[in-house]
């Protein structure tokens, strides 16, 4: 079988270090060949017995992640033949080796547990696949290594693959892993130039963050070391929801509209003061039309509120004639800082499914000035369309500081 691979990943395929690090920027190819790297290992007869553990912050974002990763890596080598796999519970197996993949989160106690009971009916697990692992706690990586001992059969051997943006050069990995050296410990660093199957139109997005937001850039276009510094919200947390309405006082939904950049619908419950992001909708290049059709394939209620960019009035009006009820935001003079002024001071929770909102929420930032060296008070216009979404959805909130004056038909009960 012949398979085409990004030459940067050849040294990182081959290793068999305990610790196997992918560290690159967004569009750098690592999540794409850590799947067809393990779906080729595990149908190789010569590895039968090794099964894989892929983990995550949240059970549920594999969905949408790795599984589909890996779903995409076995249809594209022609093997869909010889794989079977589920959803509920996520599980996939190959006929040839009787290899499983089983995916897991530690998204609380309860998770953690689980993970450390977690075996497969045949074989051992060898290999664990850590996809965002920034997301994760230092115990958590210490749990999963703990799980890989024991004496393996011939032609076996353990690892764990650890892929990530690197967000922040005082993250405990850095010091761990990457500053350290030792014969365990593979490192790889790429970035989405080292990427011959990138399309143009993303490079051009890389080449725009770039000249806009050249921090940003070092970060997720060439995968460099970034610093904390000028982050604007840290009072989120990332977990499973549930999509259960009736748990939530209030359901609105805010829309910022894109086509070259993406298209932006969050789903979000209100609660307590908090909010919830339950769903996304995140595309790129799609025109009203077929945004409407993925907005009715997702079921988003039409009787629920949808807070639209009011620079937009033709799309708020053909969403109107598909039956939503969308509303335009009123824009004023400081309202982008008063809504952020307002996000800040209320707890976010985040779905894991939701990996675009995560994805903008841990790198929007505010601007910094080039000659002092502080930040604005004016957030960078760059890949931030989830984030404008978000701040459409708190506006009646914000604009009714107390929720419990909300009367009844306000709230929708």
């Amino acid at each position: 079988m012949r398979v085409e691979y990004n030459l940067a990943f050849k040294g990182f395929n081959a290793t068999q270090a305990r610790y196997r690090l992918a560290m690159g920027g967004a569009g750098s190819g690592k999540s794409v060949d850590v799947a067809m790297n393990y779906i080729l290992k595990l149908s190789d007869p010569k590895y039968t017995g090794a099964n894989l553990l892929v983990v995550r912050q949240t059970e549920t974002s594999h969905k949408d992640s790795t599984f589909a990763e890996l779903v995409k890596a076995i249809n594209t080598m022609g093997l869909s033949a010889y794989w079977t796999y589920t959803t509920t519970p996520l599980a996939m197996t190959c006929s040839i080796t009787g290899n499983n993949i089983i995916f897991r989160g530690f998204n609380d106690e309860r998770a953690r547990e689980r993970v450390k009971s977690v075996s497969s009916s045949s074989g051992k697990i060898c290999w664990i696949w850590v996809e965002e692992a920034t997301e994760l706690r230092e115990a958590d990586v210490d749990i999963l290594d703990d799980r890989l001992r024991g004496k393996l059969p011939d032609g076996l051997y353990y690892q764990i693959t650890l892929t990530f943006n690197p967000v922040s050069a005082s993250h405990w990995i850095k010091r761990k892993y990457w500053d350290y050296d030792s014969a365990d410990i593979y490192k790889c660093h790429t970035a989405y130039l080292d990427n011959r199957f990138i399309d143009e139109s993303y490079s051009r997005r890389m080449e725009m963050r770039r000249e806009q937001d050249p921090e940003g850039y070092k970060v997720y276009g060439l995968g460099e070391w970034g610093e904390t510094g000028g982050l604007i919200l840290a009072n989120y947390q990332i977990e499973d929801l549930t999509l259960e309405f009736e748990r939530y006082e209030k359901i609105v939904y805010g829309h910022d509209f894109g086509f070259n950049h993406a298209d932006a619908c969050l789903e979000i419950g209100f609660k307590d003061d908090e909010m919830y992001i339950l769903r996304e909708l995140y595309a790129h290049e799609k025109d009203m039309s077929e945004i409407i059709l993925i907005l009715d394939t997702m079921q988003v209620d039409k009787h629920k509120t949808m807070w639209c960019d009011s620079a937009e009035p033709d799309r708020i009006q053909m969403l109107r004639k598909a039956g939503y009820n969308a509303k335009p935001v009123k824009k004023e003079a400081g309202s982008v800082k008063a809504q952020i002024d307002y996000l800040k001071q209320h707890k976010i929770h985040i779905n894991g499914g939701c990996l675009n909102t995560i994805k903008e929420i841990q790198q929007w930032k505010w601007k910094k000035d080039n000659t002092s060296g502080l930040y604005l008070d004016e957030p960078i216009d760059f890949q931030d369309d989830a984030m404008a979404a978000l701040r459409y959805a708190i506006e009646e909130y914000r604009r009714n500081t107390k929720l419990k004056t909300f009367d009844r038909n306000m709230l929708g009960l």
